[in-house]
């Protein structure tokens, strides 16, 4: 996602209508897409993604620039996404179980390809969801969203050494994950 311009932010801030809508489809997929990995249902980041860019309308005045807007952007989508899993998780009283349904992305590929990766899709977002969501955010950022520690770090306000660990904890528990399945397959 290119980062969105200086003056763009300001018009927005000052409550330019067609600034914001300017950071909205910019920005929207990007948010959509995180909370999506995040929350492993596509009603629930739709929802992620409309609180998020209230969050965003309101909280714009105060946007300091100390941090890039993508960066900024990253930690309230990440935020509001680990909040919804545990609000979901929560209501139904044990954790969310993983919905096949939800991690199907809309392409516009032939058939057969989709048929190709629909596998490799589910056990992503299988392997996904018996992730906590601290270490599910962590591996998301990390691994599909390719920031670096650092960056994971300013995006949650936490420690870079807690990102290594919640990456090395949920990389021990994925592998795990992956050896049962392999053995129980042979």
């Amino acid at each position: 996602m290119p980062e969105i311009p200086h003056d763009i932010i300001m018009a927005a801030a000052q409550g330019d209508v067609a600034a914001f809508e300017t950071i909205y489809r910019g920005c929207a997929g990007m948010v959509y897409t995180t909370a999506l990995r995040i929350t492993n249902n596509r009603e629930c980041a739709a929802e992620v993604t409309q609180e998020v860019f209230i969050a965003v309308y309101r909280k714009l005045p105060s946007f300091a620039f100390r941090s890039s807007f993508t960066t900024w952007l990253y930690r309230i989508s990440v935020n509001a996404a680990i909040n919804q899993v545990r609000k979901r998780a929560m209501e139904k009283g044990h954790t969310v179980a993983y919905d096949e349904q939800t991690m199907a992305e809309h392409t516009a590929t032939p058939a057969t390809d989709a048929l190709e990766r629909e596998p490799t899709r589910q056990l992503i977002a299988r392997m996904l969801a018996a992730l906590n969501p601290d270490q599910r955010a962590c591996i998301v950022l990390r691994n599909i969203d390719g920031l670096s520690y650092e960056e994971i770090a300013i995006t949650l306000k936490i420690n870079v050494n807690t990102v290594r660990s919640r990456l090395k904890r949920a990389r021990e528990k994925l592998i795990a994950m992956r050896a049962r399945e392999v053995r129980h397959a042979v």
